[in-house]
């Protein structure tokens, strides 16, 4: 209640420049805005979308694909998801003003001046989304360029502005949004989305709320000030600890379930790295049940180490001659 109650003058400051009605800097040099645009799609996100994109798309082809159909699937990729992150900056300005994780975006003012203003943040997502479309569909094929749109439109609409602020369930459902970058991959290489593609959209669907949750544990008094109902808020951290461990054992289930198109170097390397994070998801639930520091960013960077040794056993196992059933 302490941490709340300190942020609201500054949040409501936050609101106010975020809504455009503070005062903007009247000399804002090209280079501040190409910064603060790029800061808004999120790049670090991105990073670990493009991590998923690639070899999806080795796995796809049972090889390497076109440097050419490479360059546009993760730029035109990377684009849509920057154009979803953006408009989400813009949507929840208000409450980034409240939480000090978020504080430092771009459309969260400080002493009354934002880095960008409102209109430009959101014409720029806007722009950026178009630009993605017509760069998938034209120069890979417009089914990657509408599962694109697709995670775009998820991500604003149904995990922004219908969820995030109304339900414990945001980031189960809302996740999905992240797990696109697969599919888009898939259809990119072969114009059509094959059952292996759906199991990888099912691991990162089920990898990404313990992902979120233990950051969510670390930041509960930021998403308590703002309201957001993340699992974390509204339920005891023995709660949070359980689904945790529940989906991490859904999730490399999951992973398994791509051995038998992946072949048995990538299914030993997944049950591997399964006993990895769920050794840590069940030492987490630990020591929340002894009433230990629940040290939840151990999870956390574990989960990014973990998806992303995932990832390039699928690439590396993609194109070797050998390894499979």
């Amino acid at each position: 209640m302490t941490q709340a109650t300190s942020a609201l003058p500054d949040a409501a400051a936050g609101r106010a420049a975020a809504r455009g009605d503070s005062p903007q800097a009247g000399n804002r040099s090209a280079r501040l805005i190409a910064r603060a645009l790029f800061a808004l799609t999120k790049p670090r996100i991105i990073e670990l979308l493009l991590v998923t994109t690639l070899p999806t798309m080795l796995l796809a082809q049972r090889g390497l694909p076109s440097l050419g159909l490479i360059a546009v699937t993760l730029i035109g990729g990377a684009m849509a998801a920057g154009s979803a992150n953006t408009i989400n900056c813009y949507i929840d300005r208000d409450i980034d003003a409240v939480m000090r994780r978020t504080a430092h975006r771009p459309l969260v003012a400080r002493g009354g001046q934002a880095a960008i203003r409102p209109a430009e943040a959101l014409a720029f997502g806007v722009v950026l989304g178009i630009a993605a479309t017509l760069l998938l569909g034209l120069f890979a094929n417009w089914l990657s360029a509408a599962l694109a749109d697709a995670a775009l439109l998820f991500y604003v609409f149904v995990y922004t502005l219908g969820l995030k602020r109304r339900t414990a369930s945001n980031i189960v459902i809302g996740g999905a949004a992240g797990c696109f970058p697969v599919l888009v991959g898939w259809a990119a290489v072969t114009d059509r989305v094959a059952w292996p593609a759906f199991v990888l959209f099912g691991v990162i669907f089920f990898w990404t709320p313990p992902h979120f949750w233990a950051l969510a544990i670390k930041f509960r008094d930021d998403y308590a000030a703002a309201s957001v109902p993340m699992l974390p808020v509204v339920a005891t951290p023995q709660v949070v600890a359980r689904k945790i461990v529940v989906y991490s054992w859904i999730m490399v289930a999951t992973t398994l379930a791509l051995a038998p198109n992946a072949g048995w170097i990538y299914a030993a390397i997944a049950a591997g790295l399964g006993g990895w994070f769920l050794s840590e998801a069940h030492r987490m639930r630990g020591r929340i049940a002894s009433g230990i520091a629940a040290a939840p960013m151990r999870l956390f960077h574990l989960s990014i180490g973990y998806l992303t040794l995932l990832f390039l056993a699928v690439a590396i196992t993609a194109v070797l001659p050998f390894g499979q059933f």
